[in-house]
């Protein structure tokens, strides 16, 4: 894209920080203020999610600061890599926070954005396409569907200390959810499980795991709750996933695009004798 291309959108001025959602992996997905924040960044602060094709698009002599955040594997704190925010925007830079996803679902963007108001530091929010809604969708399962579910919960599968939160509500979310899509939950999966299915969720429901979301890594793992675990530890696979629970994965084998482009046939719509035609 040229500079005119961009011309009239926002500045990104020294001494302030953007807090830019960079989506679920391919660079395609990055909204036009994400690409607009990468050419004039000084420096970009950045996720382990954040996909290396996005960071090409710097620009020349752009700092590179990586800041990931692992479950289970060293890594900076959550409050070092604010105050770094903080440090950088002071020394005058123009200061690109680039996170993997949404920066406000399940990134941790508001405990930074609340630490640049501590400091009278100005921001900006880009949002970006959460891996909860794109990475299903580049794995062929819609989030909702008219003949599924009017309802989504989004969760994730443990909390700071690492543990899965003791403030589900999982009796309710069983109950009042049909659709509900877990960010970091495939090391708790067992117990995970276990929680719905006594909460009243069936064993036999159906449940996918999409690794490296949106990524030519990607890889989906079809499974159901009372299996999920011991698949999961069959497979090999390891995070980063997404994991959805609910009746939306069996429409996979028909909205499976990306393996339509790869040859595989798609099935007919499993929910096809369910679809009420209503007169215009």
């Amino acid at each position: 894209m040229t500079d005119s291309f961009f011309a009239g959108m926002p500045e990104l001025n020294p001494g302030s920080v953007w807090l830019v959602g960079a989506g679920p992996g391919d660079p395609g997905l990055l909204t036009l203020h994400a690409a607009n924040a990468l050419r004039q960044a000084d420096v970009i602060v950045h996720d382990a999610l954040v996909n290396a094709d996005c960071l090409k698009l710097a620009k020349p002599g752009a700092t590179l600061e990586f800041a990931g955040k692992r479950g289970g594997k060293p890594s900076l704190k959550q409050r070092d890599i604010s105050l770094r925010l903080v440090d950088l925007a002071r020394a005058g830079l123009r200061v690109l926070r680039l996170k993997g996803g949404d920066p406000f679902v399940f990134g941790r963007g508001g405990e930074e954005a609340l630490t640049l108001v501590e400091h009278g530091i100005p921001f900006r929010i880009v949002p970006g396409i959460t891996a909860g809604i794109g990475g299903l969708a580049y794995a062929g399962i819609p989030v909702t569907h008219r003949e599924v579910n009017h309802a989504v919960t989004f969760l994730t599968g443990h909390d700071s200390s690492g543990v899965v939160p003791d403030r589900i509500n999982w009796e309710g979310i069983a109950k009042g959810s049909p659709v509900i899509v877990m960010y970091m939950a495939m090391k708790h999966i067992g117990q995970i499980s276990a929680n719905l299915i006594a909460a009243g969720r069936s064993p036999d429901e159906p449940v996918a795991f999409v690794c490296n979301a949106a990524t030519p890594e990607q890889v989906v793992l079809e499974t159901t709750l009372s299996r999920a675990e011991a698949d999961v530890a069959t497979s090999g696979l390891e995070p980063p996933a997404i994991v959805v629970v609910g009746e939306v994965v069996r429409l996979r084998p028909s909205l499976d695009w990306l393996g339509a482009l790869d040859g595989r046939v798609l099935a007919a719509d499993p929910f096809s004798s369910r679809i009420r035609r209503n007169p215009a």
